[in-house]
């Protein structure tokens, strides 16, 4: 059984900076059984009601601006599956969600900068499911408790976006600046609340979690992890695989969701 993944992907950059996270989203790949497909959730494809992408072949989109041309020649051509996006809008609908089938071609680097490097012979089919950035975190919890089955059919179900998100106080120019405590701090947390498995906790963030909002200006980027969290299932062991920060206040860290906690 495929446990779930949250990644933390960090700026574009990391797709060529010698990002540390980098290695832990490998080693994850390396030490999983190939997967059938992949179904990934990116912050950086919003809408307001589910939807599901998978053409016959992606195309890779450079949906950022100012950086390094080597970060524009970068290429992920990952194949789709049609059948599987199918399949998981009518698991979707089933649930109860207003979901549909999108035509997008274009695959955001919120997804392919880590599956580049996980899967890097971009030979592996990646069905991409929107953000609700409007919904809040029990409604993309629900929307991975909908798909949990797929864990059991080969699909690797991964939430890429940010464990903090505030470009705001991000330091471009040093991968290595100095990490400010309010982000230390949330950081620490998060980890506490998902290692005891506490949901009400982790759903309640917004008022709960120390400068919560400093942390996220906006939900998007953290929407993802509940939406991994949701797909492991019943009270999913949760366990960090990398811890580290990028650029002052980005948390890179990686978490994964497996087996179900003995009672």
């Amino acid at each position: 059984m495929l446990p779930t993944l949250f990644v933390s992907h960090g700026a574009p950059l990391a797709a060529i900076d010698g990002e540390p996270a980098q290695a832990a989203w490998a080693q994850i790949a390396g030490a999983l059984p190939r997967p059938a497909a992949v179904l990934i959730m990116s912050p950086h494809w919003p809408t307001a009601t589910p939807a599901v992408a998978s053409p016959p072949r992606h195309r890779t989109l450079h949906d950022f601006g100012g950086m390094p041309p080597a970060l524009y020649a970068l290429d992920y051509p990952a194949p789709g599956d049609p059948r599987l996006a199918s399949a998981v809008c009518a698991r979707l609908r089933d649930a109860g969600f207003d979901a549909s089938v999108s035509t997008r071609q274009d695959l955001d680097h919120g997804a392919w900068v880590p599956l580049r490097t996980m899967y890097p012979g971009a030979d592996v089919p990646v069905v991409q499911l929107s953000v609700q950035p409007r919904l809040g975190p029990a409604h993309h919890y629900a929307l991975g408790r909908s798909l949990a089955g797929l864990r059991g059919e080969g699909v690797l179900v991964v939430g890429s976006g940010a464990l903090t998100h505030n470009l705001r106080e991000v330091r471009l120019d040093s991968r290595v600046a100095t990490v400010p405590g309010w982000a230390r701090a949330f950081a620490a947390w998060m980890a506490t609340v998902l290692t005891a498995g506490d949901l009400a906790q982790l759903i309640d963030y917004r008022r709960l979690a120390p400068d919560a909002a400093r942390n996220h200006p906006t939900e998007e980027h953290l929407l993802p992890l509940y939406f991994a969290l949701g797909a492991a299932g019943e009270a999913p062991v949760a366990r960090r695989a990398f811890e580290g920060f990028s650029y002052g206040p980005l948390a890179m860290d990686v978490w994964t969701f497996g087996e179900a906690a003995a009672h």
